[in-house]
């Protein structure tokens, strides 16, 4: 550390960045920012890629696959690459590499090939959300961390709700090649900024000083998280098109998941070197964090998928149009975390998540009004309310976290939380779409006792059907019943996955009802760090 930080090496507690903290927090963001958007932009340009690649949509969504793969295995031991390499380093590496990677998708001539691209592109791109609030958390004091927080908050929640409406835009205007290659000017700036902003703490510095001996490496926790999460990624993404436990390929990787995450767990407890440092869970504050903010993206990526997903399979909307749904949500969020940021020191921080929950909670009960015939701006506010609620939970539960974790442990705890986030986010997706499946055809067995030919019902709505058919037509009565018929099963259909969607968004709501007290239990704290007294 130069001379131009008095004290810095004296006392590393008071050490502070050379740079404005708020400019290497908006430097830092956006390498974040572009990584998450990467998660969800590509989905909607998955049958254009099909289509160039001449290859079927199953094939495609390795794609995906491949990347959530890669980018969950690197997330928990982002901190021991952190520590080798030096943090500043290894960020500026993940970045370089990544932008790289995106290229080379951008002008993959092969489904192959871009499949390799993507998961290097998972593999860099997984070092750059630990890193970046490893960084905020070291740049800003205490005080500060929850106005920092405010702008990570942007890529972090906002990011994966704006990615299928700019997807869908980009590959109805341009081509899905833009969807990646929109990455490199974005990944050339940030690389300038980190270059010339971020510098590494004292206490960063001397753990990267130290020579490595790599006798001491633990290869075997690595091999186990690479098993447990890869297989779990690959589980939960795959589940839904292989029927999920009915596929001996599911029961196979699931089976391997659990196996590398208990090894993996036993493995980073009992180690003597371990990669990842999981003393940052006996911190209270911390291990609730993870609790929360894993319940948090279980709602927010499952809520962020099937909203869409009815849009598109139930009211025909486009792929922009259906993200168009979500838009006006994710500006809520924009406008209202500032607003939450300054509400944190005046009220205690717990307060603000319960009542996150709580809004949240009313959100989904009230998305549970759905009919079939909903209209664009009735769906807009659906979405609109569960937004307005989870603008309260993010920075509040993401401040509370590392309220009371050492310095020393900021990246070791960054990269639990993030793939904690993560990991809790691909179950929420997973979860959503199958209850929704299963909801679906429980709801279809219940109302199918009311197309009996013994019901009057059905019989009256067939009639009714049939003479109007014939009446419109000109067909045959016996034709126009079959006509007729043909539509009271669509109407059927429709209405049954309806109320599966209502059934969902039920579960859901009671789910999140479940953690309103679980908040309770972190300190009685103001975002300042001073004790809650009133």
């Amino acid at each position: 550390m130069s001379d131009a930080h008095p004290g810095g090496q004296k006392n590393p507690k008071n050490w502070r960045p050379a740079a404005n903290p708020w400019l290497i927090a908006v430097a830092v963001t956006l390498a974040a920012f572009m990584e998450v958007l990467d998660t969800t932009i590509v989905n909607v340009a998955l049958p254009h890629i099909a289509g160039t690649m001449s290859a079927s949509y199953d094939e495609a969504t390795w794609a995906l696959t491949s990347y959530l793969v890669a980018n969950g295995i690197v997330l928990p031991i982002s901190a021991f690459f952190g520590r080798v390499l030096g943090r500043k380093r290894y960020f500026l590496l993940c970045i370089v590499a990544f932008t790289v990677c995106s290229f080379l998708c951008g002008i993959a001539t092969s489904l192959g090939q871009l499949v390799v691209f993507r998961v290097l592109q998972g593999f860099f791109g997984g070092g750059l959300q630990p890193n970046q609030q490893s960084i905020i958390l070291d740049t800003f004091e205490p005080s500060q961390r929850g106005r920092a927080f405010s702008i990570s908050a942007v890529a972090i929640v906002v990011a994966p709700v704006l990615g299928p409406t700019l997807g869908g835009w980009i590959t109805d205007n341009f081509t899905w090649r833009w969807v990646f290659l929109l990455n490199v000017p974005v990944g050339v700036l940030t690389t300038l900024a980190v270059m010339q902003l971020v510098e590494d703490p004292p206490w960063v510095r001397e753990v990267t000083s130290k020579r490595m001996n790599w006798r001491e490496v633990d290869f075997p926790g690595i091999a186990l998280i690479a098993i447990g999460l890869g297989c779990l990624q690959v589980m939960l993404d795959r589940g839904e098109d292989d029927d999920w436990f009915s596929s001996p390929f599911i029961v196979t990787f699931a089976a391997l998941a659990v196996a590398g995450l208990v090894g993996a767990t036993l493995r980073l407890l009992y180690a003597k070197h371990p990669v990842v440092d999981l003393r940052c869970l006996r911190d209270r504050n911390f291990a609730l964090g993870c609790v929360m903010i894993s319940a948090f993206a279980t709602v927010l990526y499952g809520s962020a998928v099937i909203v869409p997903q009815l849009a598109q399979q139930q009211l025909g909307y486009t792929a922009t149009l259906a993200g168009l749904v979500l838009s006006p949500g994710a500006l809520l969020i924009t406008m209202e975390i500032p607003i939450i940021s300054r509400l944190m020191p005046h009220i205690q921080t717990r307060f603000l998540v319960m009542t996150g929950f709580v809004l949240l909670t009313v959100a989904l009960i009230y998305a549970r009004t759905l009919v079939p015939d909903v209209d664009y701006a009735t769906l807009v506010k659906l979405r609109s309310a569960q937004s307005i609620a989870i603008g309260f939970l993010f920075v509040p539960v993401t401040t509370l976290a590392y309220l009371s974790v050492p310095p020393a442990l900021n990246n070791d705890a960054s990269a639990l939380f993030t793939m904690f986030r993560n990991v809790s986010g691909s179950i929420g997706i997973s979860l959503s779409t199958a209850l929704i499946r299963e909801r679906s055809q429980a709801q279809m067995a219940h109302l199918s006792d009311h197309l009996s030919p013994l019901s009057q019902n059905y019989q009256d709505a067939l009639q009714r059907g049939a003479q109007a058919v014939a009446d419109f037509t000109g067909q045959p009565l016996a034709q126009a019943m079959q006509t007729a018929n043909g539509h009271l099963y669509e109407t059927f259909v429709s209405q049954a996955t309806i109320l599966a969607y209502i059934d969902v968004f039920g579960i859901l709501a009671v789910f999140c009802a479940v953690f309103v007290p679980v908040a309770f239990f972190f300190a009685p704290v103001k975002a300042a760090g001073g004790s809650g007294g009133h």
